[in-house]
């Protein structure tokens, strides 16, 4: 059961520590926006750098950066502007608007896949009260457009654009650019981490549900007919995944994704692929391996481009929650892009094992004849000749030029022939497997599974047990004392550990030794290195370890030395 008290301690810790505040408080704030403050804003930067590594350490994957202002003309070929709805409904006594779903969902294992008749009924049937004002009268819901509109340009010459509520776009764009990059070979990747946008109706929950939010997608493109060969674990780690019941009661099966595959319930070993690796960045940032599981979509929630979907959810303060969507949006984006762009870019080539050999009947042209006839328009008669996929089943026919005018072929014009010809290879459109995670959300789980409240000699004790790799910084070095050359001596330590590469070290001699242990411990630094008189003597200092607040002494040689390898824990 979700502990109320404890999310107030924890949000209360949070910003007090500078890590995550609400945005434009001395205005009031504004539901739906967070600040980071200088502790989180090290964290998420942490986190968004170990998600790059994740992905890119292969080769196959390489990262881009597009514009967060998308042109009307791109939203509409994704269906973004007629399908990226919620539906809204409002009270009728204090005007209040909400997601009809999160009012409904106390009555419906799953109220994202109703429509609008069935929530509405929800809503009258179950007597559900505004949680402002208690009423119990709703205006029919419907569906409300999440995108942010604005405008590119100035006056009458302006266009119509949105803020992107996704990444994906642009990096669909960026394809022809890709498979230049990538020699015409796939598969390949691309991910993008920055800033989306959505107009969210009742934002709630924190960071959970927000405008203005960092998120981090992968499009992966692939040949469907020469899927890519992918390596899922042999070990039999257990992990909670949810298929599609089908019109059942959902269930929880425990398997390993490997066995999964192998018995169908991951049907598409890509997906299986992708599923696999994002358990494991989730674990290296920290998550508790205990609180995840995989959803599949029902067919009735499926997204519009999607094929399959999967949602990585977490378990935390505010139950589950979707932290990570991957899907099979197949071929629709790149599809759907080249008609309304009536561009042919957005393909692949793909070489056939053995040539091929492609028979069909033309008409051939008699160009003795042709040319005294058409004269000035015989080129334009041969390419429509050499264009038409539907050959006349007599003589004379019309033929349709491509500009407009008709002109009447005779059997003299033409003679019916077989030609056969060896075909290589095809164009075609590639599938993309998109894994797309919530930065936000993953980093509100990071930091709910690591904060711990305890009591230390009759005091309440809190401590963020932050994985190495996602905290604000690797170590924080506290002089006993500002005196006796204490201070100077700190600081020159914390001079050499910044020097070194990829190491951050903080500095802190404000007020009591244990008050700065307990904030070290607060923003979740591992390390904690103590100068005190006996540094002064004979070069050594005291190392603690934030998790049991175990201390041992040793030379600060030493203690470069292994910092340098990131292997401080050896000293315990």
């Amino acid at each position: 059961m979700t502990d109320e008290k404890r999310i107030e301690r924890l949000s209360a810790m949070l910003k007090r520590r500078g890590i995550v505040l609400p945005a434009f408080e001395i205005y009031g704030g504004v539901s739906g926006l967070i600040d980071y403050g200088p502790v989180g804003a090290s964290i998420r930067r942490k986190v968004i750098q170990n998600w790059v590594e994740h992905w890119t350490v292969n080769g196959d994957i390489v990262e881009i950066d597009s514009p967060t202002i998308t042109p009307e003309s791109v939203l509409i070929a994704s269906g973004h502007v007629g399908e990226f709805n919620d539906l809204m409904t409002q009270c009728g006594k204090c005007s209040s608007a909400f997601r009809a779903d999160q009012l409904a969902e106390n009555y419906h294992s799953n109220p994202d896949i109703l429509d609008s008749e069935e929530i509405d009924d929800i809503l009258v049937s179950n007597s559900i009260e505004c949680p402002n004002c208690g009423a119990n009268e709703w205006t029919p819901s419907r569906p409300m457009n999440l995108m942010f509109g604005t405008k590119i340009g100035a006056m009458k010459a302006s266009r119509q654009a949105y803020m992107r509520p996704e990444t994906a776009q642009g990096m669909f764009m960026l394809y022809p650019s890709l498979y230049r990059h990538f020699r015409q070979k796939l598969p390949f990747g691309a991910i993008q981490t920055g800033k989306g946008y959505r107009n969210e109706i009742s934002p709630r929950q924190g960071m959970i549900r927000l405008r203005e939010f960092n998120m981090a997608e992968l499009e992966y493109f692939i040949d469907p007919e020469n899927p890519p060969l992918v390596d899922i674990s042999m070990e039999k780690e257990t992990i909670s995944l949810i298929p599609d019941p089908k019109g059942k009661e959902r269930e929880v099966i425990k398997l390993s994704f490997h066995d999964a595959i192998s018995q169908g319930l991951i049907k598409d070993k890509t997906v299986g692929y992708f599923l696999s690796r994002t358990w494991d960045f989730l674990i290296n940032v920290g998550i508790d391996p205990s609180k995840i599981r995989f959803r599949q979509h029902e067919g009735t929630e499926m997204a519009h481009y999607a094929e399959d979907c999967w949602d990585c959810e977490i378990l935390g303060e505010h139950g589950w929650i979707e932290c990570v969507g991957i899907a099979n949006r197949t071929c629709h984006d790149l599809l759907s892009h080249e008609k309304f762009s009536n561009s042919n870019s957005l393909r692949a080539w793909r070489e056939f094992d053995e040539a091929r050999v492609e028979s069909k009947e033309v008409l051939s042209p008699n160009t003795s004849i042709l040319g005294p006839i058409f004269r000035g328009k015989a080129g334009s008669v041969l390419e429509a000749l050499e264009e038409l996929k539907e050959l006349p089943n007599t003589l004379p026919f019309q033929l349709l030029l491509n500009d407009g005018v008709e002109v009447e072929i005779t059997a003299e014009m033409v003679e019916r022939k077989i030609v056969s010809k060896n075909i290589a290879g095809e164009w075609f459109t590639p599938h993309v497997i998109e894994p797309a995670f919530g930065i936000d959300r993953i980093i509100w789980h990071i930091l709910d599974h690591a904060y711990e409240e305890t009591e230390k000699e009759g005091e309440k004790y809190n401590l963020l047990k932050l994985s190495e790799s996602v905290a604000p910084a690797d170590l924080i070095v506290l002089p006993l004392f500002e005196k006796d050359g204490m201070g100077d001596t700190a600081r020159r330590l914390n001079s050499r550990l910044n020097s070194m590469k990829g190491v951050t070290s903080l500095i802190d001699s404000s007020k009591s030794i244990g008050r700065r242990y307990a904030r070290a411990d607060e923003i979740g630094i591992p390390w904690a290195v103590t100068i005190d008189h006996t540094t002064l003597e004979d070069e050594t200092v005291t190392v603690r370890r934030r998790d049991d607040q175990k201390q041992i002494r040793t030379e600060i040689k030493e203690l470069l030395s292994l910092v340098n390898s990131g292997n401080v824990s050896s000293l315990f």
